[in-house]
């Protein structure tokens, strides 16, 4: 009778046990579990993780300022779960745009700016515990833990910016490492109890768009074991790339005058009461000394802020976003980190779509990468064929087409020549006409690039263009430009644009409907990057660089436009109007790198 009670009570215990509340996975990704949806019960808290750096001089290692979200069975049933990290400079505010805070661009090239930027202050928004939202509604539910960090000298992490400095990278690093148990938190930014991520697996994702998006980056090339895969949205991957082109200074789309500086002081909402060391360390030293708005070149400040440099260590896989139309971060940004990871082996593939600035890839692709790489379920992303993801000019941002790579396996380059027209319109053709005698343009920077793209006869600007397109062209990949000039003065602007034609006018007009890509140079940088060689009036110099990558179908009935022109109103300097350059046309030719090569071009262009 006793053994019979014994075994009726096991059996009632049994069923009345509650199941362990554990990720739900269907399809290759992590569903939403009722049980983890519910925000009113998530455990929200902060901490203070210590780094291997000091970098606000008062002799103590920095702390960076973390929160965590997490189900609250992480406590109540010992729940392990991965985490989906985001950190930022911007999370407790930034400075307010008044006059003055850009650089002035009216000045003539190789001088400094006349007027002195002012140094708006910061005044700090961010409060204890929460960070930031961020991310939390999409993967608490879905079975991850969410954490955020401010990056050092921002919000409540000790510190100084440095914008893509070392400590940028290390920041991050330490969180990892304190999510694994191989760096120590505390409960308060001086002093404080340790506090212990038990309730991590130690496996991290990353995530963030634009800044937000270069951290994980940052964090990845340290090799920092237990960040599994990174995600990172229009990230910026060299400074120089976001404020310099082939030597010449320019500033990113928008923000006329930003330099790197200015995000400096943008981002720099630290302690109040170290930020005279910061400003004085950083911004008015090794900023001043090391970023060069006189000539532009690349050098030792630039390339210690290229991420590309830095990817020896890195393990992570990677998934790339970017917008082909983001001017602000450029998509070559993404692309550079792509190519090479693909040359290091790693696991990686890239969606662009045809919009501006930002836009991550579909939430379910996100789910499938941090579902295999953080959750360790066998869905096959690694084994896909198809490793570029690209947005039709048409369709949805969530409705990406696939293809074997970027750029498009099929394309070819397609040599294309200039035909005589100015002041008029000239043409583009495979065809090399001999002997042509130099076309010029006069500088003029009040003419924004749209008026000269729209203009039927200007000085201040050479277009060629194709014959109208009996048939779709598709671009895809790096379009490379040479162009043979010589200037009426030793430093000029030199930009081009690459335009369908004729423009759209409509409101609805998007800008794929007009600007195929776009590219900037110093031709003083005609031979190197590093070094600037000031030109001799009227003779004649070789310029080749790469426009902006692009993946782009240009419809029949329109025309492919080359247009060169020499100040760009809204990226380059403003010189006294007056500048002549001239342009060799039989030194001067691009390669327009089109699917299908010769052929699809021939067939697209004859009539």
């Amino acid at each position: 009778m006793l053994l019979k009670l014994f075994v009726f009570s096991l059996i009632t215990l049994s069923t009345n046990a509650q199941e362990p509340t554990v990720p739900i996975f269907k399809d290759g990704e992590a569903q939403i579990v009722d049980a983890f949806n519910t925000p009113e019960k998530w455990i929200r808290h902060d901490l203070f993780v210590e780094t291997t750096f000091d970098t606000d001089g008062d002799g103590k290692l920095d702390r960076m300022h973390v929160d965590v979200t997490r189900p609250y069975q992480t406590d109540t049933e010992g729940l392990k779960l991965p985490v989906i990290y985001e950190s930022s400079p911007y999370y407790a505010g930034v400075a307010p745009d008044v006059d003055g805070l850009f650089w002035d661009v009216n000045h003539e090239l190789g001088q400094m700016s006349p007027k002195e930027r002012v140094h708006p202050e910061v005044v700090r928004t961010g409060e204890r515990p929460i960070i930031s939202n961020s991310q939390i509604t999409t993967w608490v539910p879905r079975g991850y833990i969410v954490v955020h960090s401010s990056s050092p000298g921002t919000g409540l992490s000790q510190g100084s910016p440095t914008v893509g400095g070392d400590n940028e990278s290390l920041a991050p690093k330490a969180v990892i490492d304190w999510l694994n148990g191989r760096a120590k938190g505390y409960t308060e930014p001086y002093g404080g109890e340790e506090v212990n991520a038990y309730w991590s697996t130690g496996k991290v994702g990353m995530t963030g768009t634009s800044y937000n998006g270069t951290i994980p980056l940052a964090a990845a090339t340290t090799g920092v074991e237990g960040l599994e895969v990174i995600i990172p949205v229009a990230p910026n991957t060299s400074y120089y790339h976001y404020y310099r082109s082939n030597g010449l200074v320019r500033s990113p789309g928008g923000y006329l005058g930003e330099d790197i500086d200015v995000l400096y002081d943008f981002i720099h909402s630290g302690d109040e009461s170290k930020r005279a060391y910061n400003n004085a360390k950083i911004r008015d030293t090794e900023m001043k000394n090391g970023m060069d708005r006189i000539t532009g070149d690349y050098n030792a400040f630039w390339a210690k802020r290229d991420y590309l440099k830095d990817m020896g260590p890195m393990k992570a896989a990677l998934l790339m976003s970017h917008g082909f139309n983001d001017w602000n971060v450029m998509p070559e940004h993404s692309y550079r980190i792509y190519k090479k990871a693909k040359e290091m082996g790693l696991e990686t593939a890239i969606y662009y779509h045809q919009f501006g600035h930002g836009g991550p890839p579909p939430v379910s692709m996100m789910n499938k990468w941090f579902t295999h790489y953080l959750h360790g379920i066998d869905n096959g992303i690694e084994n896909e064929s198809n490793k570029a993801w690209i947005v039709r000019e048409d369709d949805k941002v969530s409705e990406p087409t696939p293809y074997a790579d970027y750029p498009n396996p099929d394309a070819e380059d397609v040599t294309l020549h200039l035909v005589a027209g100015a002041p008029e319109i000239g043409g583009l053709s495979t065809i090399k006409v001999p002997n042509q005698e130099a076309e010029t343009l006069i500088d003029n920077y009040s003419f924004n690039g749209e008026a000269l793209a729209k203009a039927e006869i200007t000085s201040h600007r050479l277009l060629y263009v194709t014959p109208k397109l009996s048939q779709d062209i598709h671009i895809s990949g790096a379009p490379k430009i040479t162009v043979k000039l010589a200037s009426s003065k030793p430093a000029v602007n030199l930009s081009v644009w690459l335009v369908s034609l004729p423009w759209n006018k409509g409101r609805s007009a998007r800008i794929t409907d007009n600007i195929i890509t776009r590219g900037w140079a110093d031709p003083q940088n005609h031979e190197l990057l590093t070094k600037s060689e000031p030109l001799k009036i009227g003779q004649f110099y070789e310029v080749t660089f790469n426009l902006q990558p692009d993946d782009q179908v240009i419809k029949a009935g329109q025309q492919i436009g080359l247009m060169i022109f020499s100040s760009d109103k809204d990226f380059t300097l403003h010189p006294k109007p007056g500048t002549k350059l001239a342009i060799d046309l039989d030194g001067t030719s691009l390669n327009l790198p089109i699917v299908g090569g010769s052929d699809a071009f021939e067939k697209a262009t004859s009539n």
